[in-house]
């Protein structure tokens, strides 16, 4: 027999942002969620892989590197980029 878990509605920060470096495109989107004790739903709009992370998840470069098919190289990119929005100890302390 299925039981619900949990079933939530709120309302959303979503942030959608698109880069380049050195000819790699980078498109995500960034859900700023309280559902996920701070985490943010970091979702690829290209391969559509979805992560749970905060500041200290992106410096895991393997991690990244696993969740986003990205290079070691790649990942770092993103690594650097998603530290900012990330590791904003304002938005966190909204958790």
């Amino acid at each position: 027999m299925d039981q619900i878990l949990f079933d939530e509605v709120e309302s959303t920060r979503t942030r959608h942002v698109g880069f380049i470096t050195e000819g790699k495109r980078f498109d995500f989107t960034l859900t700023y969620s309280d559902l996920f004790y701070g985490k943010t739903i970091v979702t690829c709009l290209q391969s559509n892989n979805s992560a749970l992370l905060d500041g200290h998840d992106v410096e895991n470069l393997d991690y990244l590197g696993k969740m986003f098919n990205l290079s070691k190289e790649d990942a770092r990119h993103l690594s650097n980029f998603l530290q900012v929005p990330l590791g904003d100890p304002v938005r966190n302390e909204q958790y």
